[in-house]
């Protein structure tokens, strides 16, 4: 029995978009606060909501702020990201991705796009592959953001589909244990920090639907 569901986060899996948020932070922080952000924060601000992100980052820098400071910050990032997504084209998906997708679809697999980003459906539609997607997960429906699994179960939910009959792609911390905790099959592209995935790819590039399935069937024997 194959799955029937796969269910893909964005920054980093689908496309590079991490960095672009990650680079509007940068600007933000600067221009407010003349401080820079180390790289070592870019980790922990992947596969969570632009507002978990700037918490992260504030704490961090010792930064006190008022709820509506916080929230104009949030907007002027989110304006920033999104002009940077201008740019965004289908040579901007990620090695593999393309041909990984296609192979889901011939095979009638679902499926869902399980990011924490407002602007999951005008990035997809940026870089071509929206009419691929069955259904996207809306993060402003989603009480408790990754490393909770809510994003993915309404996501399993959204193509009808049970948690025991998906996997999700993920390349955080954060979303691999959101996957987890949601007790669907979890693949993570990345290093080492991922190896609490049930199946680690390095890159996109090694991702196929008969390595996917293979790791798949192992796992439910």
């Amino acid at each position: 029995m194959m799955f029937k569901g796969a269910l893909f986060d964005l920054d980093g899996v689908i496309a590079d978009t991490a960095s672009l948020h990650f680079d509007a932070w940068r600007q933000i922080i600067l221009k407010h606060f003349e401080v820079s952000i180390p790289d070592t924060i870019e980790e922990k601000t992947k596969g969570v909501s632009r507002e978990d992100s700037l918490r992260v980052i504030l704490e961090h820098l010792n930064i006190s702020i008022s709820d509506y400071d916080f929230m104009n910050l949030c907007e002027e990032k989110n304006k920033l990201y999104v002009k940077s997504l201008e740019r965004l084209t289908p040579s901007n998906v990620l090695p593999g991705i393309d041909h990984f997708i296609r192979e889901l679809k011939e095979q009638g697999i679902k499926l869902a796009l399980a990011s924490s980003s407002k602007n999951g459906p005008f990035i997809l539609k940026k870089l071509g592959l929206d009419s691929f997607f069955d259904a996207i997960a809306n993060p402003e429906d989603i009480t408790n953001g990754k490393p909770a699994p809510d994003i993915f179960l309404a996501a399993a939910k959204s193509i009808h589909c049970g948690a025991e009959e998906c996997i999700a792609i993920e390349d955080s911390v954060a979303g691999v244990t959101a996957i987890n905790s949601a007790n669907i099959f979890s693949v993570a592209v990345g290093g080492t920090e991922l190896s609490h995935a049930n199946k680690l790819f390095s890159s996109t590039k090694e991702l196929t639907l008969l390595k996917v399935e293979k790791a798949w069937q192992n796992c439910k024997r």
